[in-house]
């Protein structure tokens, strides 16, 4: 199921994702979610930036740069991206909720205009913050004794972060899961963590027996492998070539962080004290 309105959803969820785009919950914790679901613990993903830019925007070079690694018109980005969200979802037996944000590109084009202004210091401004700040307190007060996961912002990509601190705001239990494939890259967690500088902790779950679905989950999102290859990989794959760059990549951090015993696993970072640590 897919709502666009917290009204519409009826099931009482015990684990809550806020993914801020079209394939990071697939990305970072795809095998936590299947596993979860298995498990007969409802989950949903709540995916925030899935607004279509306007039809008259006017687009900046980075902008037009990703809608061509894409190989996406403007017009087709967020109809093709939802598509593939509805795959994933199912692959992973996840509700969804799409918050209906506008991507950080689409938003502020004349902020967020480059890699160095998408990957550095949220703007003061960005109106997401506001957003992110009512969603959070609308799910804590309809699912008071979910786990809510957020990303840690690991790449600093500037929705991660704004995303990453909105739940750091929020009462009751509350994780940070490892952004992919930023966190692949050499040193980027632990520059992100001393950023931070957050009374967290590591726990790590094995997830071998869903790291299958967790692959399929993200190879549903085909329009963004082949830029995540090559932007944050280092690959320049082809189209066809990324899925296999993205899973490598995907398997071998997974096997760096499983825990004893296991095969595969997924990080996540839990408060060590009680209460907004930000």
């Amino acid at each position: 199921m897919i709502a666009l309105y917290l009204s519409e959803l009826h099931c009482s969820y015990q684990h809550i994702i806020l993914s801020p785009h079209l394939d990071d919950a697939a990305l970072s914790c795809g095998g936590s979610i299947a596993a979860a679901v298995a498990a007969g613990e409802p989950v949903l993903v709540v995916t925030i930036c899935t607004a279509a830019p306007p039809i008259d925007a006017e687009f900046s070079p980075l902008a037009q740069h990703f809608h061509a690694e894409w190989g996406l018109p403007p017009t087709a980005v967020m109809q093709t991206r939802l598509a593939e969200e509805r795959v994933a979802l199912a692959i992973l037996g996840a509700d969804g909720l799409w918050v209906g944000a506008l991507d950080a590109i689409y938003r502020l084009p004349q902020v967020y205009h480059s890699r160095e202004t998408l990957f550095g210091m949220p703007d003061p401004s960005d109106p997401l913050a506001a957003t992110l700040r009512e969603l959070c307190n609308h799910l804590r007060s309809r699912f008071p004794h979910a786990t809510i996961y957020a990303p840690l912002g690991v790449g600093n990509h500037v929705d991660h972060q704004l995303a990453c601190h909105a739940a750091a705001q929020m009462p009751g239990p509350v994780m940070w899961y490892e952004d992919l494939p930023y966190a692949v890259r050499a040193g980027e967690l632990e520059r992100r963590l001393a950023q931070l500088d957050w009374p967290l902790r590591p726990l790590v779950r094995a997830i071998d027996e869903r790291m299958t679905a967790r692959l399929a989950a993200i190879a549903a999102y085909a329009s963004q492998l082949a830029e995540l290859s090559h932007s944050q990989l280092g690959h320049a794959a082809t189209a066809a070539e990324a899925g296999e760059v993205i899973n490598a990549a995907v398997r071998d951090y997974a096997h760096r962080v499983a825990p004893p015993g296991a095969l595969y696993g997924e990080r996540f970072w839990v408060r060590t004290t009680t209460g907004a640590i930000c």
